[in-house]
């Protein structure tokens, strides 16, 4: 079993104007309370998460209306070396035909290994022509190791609206450093928000 979520802490890299990750104890055992308990403020796209067709399409699917059989099944886990994943770098993968669960191993995987908390200056994205080949490929679920899937500037954002008004959701923020390419189990559950348009997912990989 290989738990590829981010851990949550307050000091965590978050998206640029995203909310930052308020840690708060409300309560210590030992300072008289009778329990330990705590107060969690966070955005909706914090650390390992998942992106519903809402998050980009007033109108479409939240969170709570993913489909369990979509987060929760067969994922081919690949590693791309380039500096983009576009189609060339697809079609040289050898992904399985009727995969439907792709998640994409790549450098960037190596900010987590040391605890970033600084907002790089690069990282890997997936291209808007790749988005189109996922997508044409009848994959239904994306996901990749860094908080965005696209490079943050495109007001459009291209690549999360091809993927997402196919019907797709997308799997962000995961932390895929200990984890080698090949066939596994996916389970991604995505806090069950009324309406949300995304949540922080726990997403763990069993076998190959």
């Amino acid at each position: 079993m290989h738990d590829i979520s981010l851990p949550i802490h307050s000091t965590m890299l978050t998206w640029p104007g995203d909310p930052p990750v308020i840690l708060r104890p409300t309560s210590r055992i030992s300072q008289g309370g009778a329990a330990n308990v705590s107060e969690l403020r966070l955005g909706s796209h914090t650390g390992t998460h998942v992106d519903p067709p809402f998050h980009f399409l007033d109108g479409a699917a939240t969170i709570d209306q993913v489909p369990l059989d979509l987060l929760v099944g067969e994922a081919v886990l690949v590693e791309v070396s380039g500096a983009q994943v576009g189609v060339t770098e697809l079609e040289e993968l050898g992904i399985p035909q009727g995969a439907q669960r792709l998640l994409l191993k790549t450098s960037n995987s190596r900010l987590w290994e040391g605890g970033a908390t600084a907002f790089p200056v690069d990282y890997v994205v997936l291209t808007t022509s790749g988005a189109e080949w996922i997508v044409e490929h009848g994959i239904r679920l994306v996901g990749i190791d860094f908080l965005s899937i696209e490079r943050d500037g495109p007001p459009s954002y291209p690549v999360h609206r091809t993927l997402l008004e196919a019907g797709m959701v997308i799997v962000e923020g995961l932390d895929l450093s200990a984890v080698e390419p090949g066939r596994y189990t996916l389970a991604c559950l995505p806090l069950r928000i009324l309406g949300g348009d995304g949540a922080p997912a726990r997403a763990v990989l069993f076998g190959p």
